[in-house]
């Protein structure tokens, strides 16, 4: 099992190397990240968008773009297109979003006719190396689904198990976090979360352990846990959280972000192929574990 960035990066440095699409290729940051990622073999790279932007940024760089595919495309979404387009018909595995907003990226994506959608929900998938826990952390979904019901959170964790399973998680934990540990009528995230559990007992959601309501605290320390009485495989050794909405998630990481200086990086899941979405605020590092991370899954 694969418990910190690096071994992520040296497992996906063995492993076969996928073809990246980036959309709107134009960025010196995501061109930056592209580059080392292609340097240490992780990946093959197509790059589509303005030409003479990306030679220009390149040149600014001092990278040599000259074994990539470059596509030319000025029109930010004709270029999209052509890069879903490419994961679509099986010649590229990954896409990243480059110059552009990440709705208009989603919506070609979730284009009927180009391919990639499933019958999951689009989620987020954030990963942390943290000072403070004995392994990698899952956190979903801190970026995309705003107020997920039932059968949206259980498609959240499935594409998380998904992801860490890519990792060599076989069975992960899954902690459904709420203000409290014990079902209260009154507070819908509880009975949710106990529903989910329910539903991972009768194989509805597959290939993990799912406990829920957790407090935070119950969630990732055993003391804790054992202090409110909790017996629980999930108590104190969650690999993945499952946040009760969008805020609750991105405040949690980007606590774990900024307070904790956590290494960290996500994809998108749910897809037939990894999205690479990164945020402005995501250093050089974060990218590139990012990319990484998105080689590694099937």
């Amino acid at each position: 099992m694969i418990k910190t960035m690096e071994e992520m990066m040296e497992y996906a440095k063995g492993s076969k190397k996928k073809r990246l699409a980036v959309a709107v290729a134009q960025d010196e940051d995501v061109l930056h990240s592209v580059h080392e990622a292609h340097s240490l073999g992780l990946i093959n790279v197509s790059l589509v968008g303005d030409k003479k932007k990306i030679y220009d940024i390149a040149d600014s760089l001092k990278i040599d773009v000259s074994g990539y595919e470059i596509i030319k495309e000025v029109d930010d979404a004709k270029a999209v297109r052509i890069a879903v387009d490419m994961a679509g018909n099986g010649s590229a595995d990954i896409v990243m979003k480059g110059m552009i907003p990440t709705a208009d990226l989603f919506r070609v994506v979730l284009d009927k006719d180009l391919g990639l959608r499933t019958n999951r929900l689009l989620s987020h998938v954030g990963v942390y190396e943290l000072s403070t826990y004995h392994k990698l952390l899952f956190v979903t979904d801190a970026g995309i689904n705003i107020s997920p019901d039932l059968k949206q959170k259980a498609d959240i964790i499935q594409n998380a198990v998904n992801v860490a399973v890519s990792l060599g998680i076989t069975k992960p934990k899954v902690a459904v976090l709420a203000a409290i540990e014990v079902v209260n009528p009154s507070m819908q995230a509880t009975i949710e979360a106990a529903a989910l559990s329910k539903m991972a007992d009768r194989g509805q959601i597959k290939s993990c352990i799912i406990d829920g309501p957790l407090a935070m605290d119950n969630a990732i320390n055993l003391d804790a846990a054992k202090q409110k009485g909790i017996v629980s495989e999930v108590a104190g050794d969650a690999d993945i959280l499952l946040t009760p909405d969008i805020e609750a998630g991105n405040i949690l990481v980007k606590a774990l972000t900024f307070l904790n200086k956590s290494k960290s990086c996500g994809v998108v899941a749910g897809a037939k192929v990894p999205l690479v979405v990164t945020s402005r605020a995501d250093n050089h590092m974060a990218k590139l574990y990012s990319i990484a991370l998105a080689a590694m899954m099937q």
